[in-house]
């Protein structure tokens, strides 16, 4: 289903694979990157990377179990840092490291940004993952009647 790969040629990554390879046939999720706001859409951690990634992570946890998945299944991660200074990168990469994505490893990459999609936003991570088994899928968004209004 999921296949991790190191290739001995190359440098040994720290905590991630050099590729993640998916069978045919397998269910995958493309989530859409996970950000830093609480359940009211309030700024977690303003200024501090460390917190906003810890509630990143979080937040890719709940993305992960509503479509059945979990970070062992996680294939491959952008993880997206406003700054251009390697050592916040590496603070990142460290609660990065420190959550079940490490696990496996699966692919990722680490990159300084200029700025992310909310004001304050720090952080930012987008995953592919692994649907393991024949799982429910979550049921679909109610879609709008045509005066606007939600079914």
């Amino acid at each position: 289903m999921l296949k991790r790969v190191t290739v001995p040629s190359l440098f040994a990554p720290p905590a991630y694979s050099h590729a993640s390879v998916v069978e045919a046939g397998t269910r995958l999720a493309l989530l859409a990157g996970s950000v830093p706001l609480d359940a009211d859409g309030e700024l977690v951690g303003p200024g501090d990377p460390v917190r906003q990634a810890e509630q990143v992570i979080a937040n890719l946890g709940e993305q992960l179990r509503a479509v059945d998945s979990d970070f062992e299944h996680v294939a491959y991660t952008d993880v997206y840092v406003v700054s251009a200074d390697p050592a916040v990168l590496a603070e990142v990469w460290e609660v990065v490291e420190a959550s079940r994505l490490s696990v496996g490893p699966h692919a990722s990459t680490l990159l300084g940004v200029a700025c992310l999609g909310y004001p304050g936003q720090l952080v930012e991570i987008t995953a592919t993952a692994v649907v393991p088994g024949p799982g429910r899928s979550p049921s679909p968004s109610p879609s709008p009647s045509p005066d606007g209004e939600r079914a």
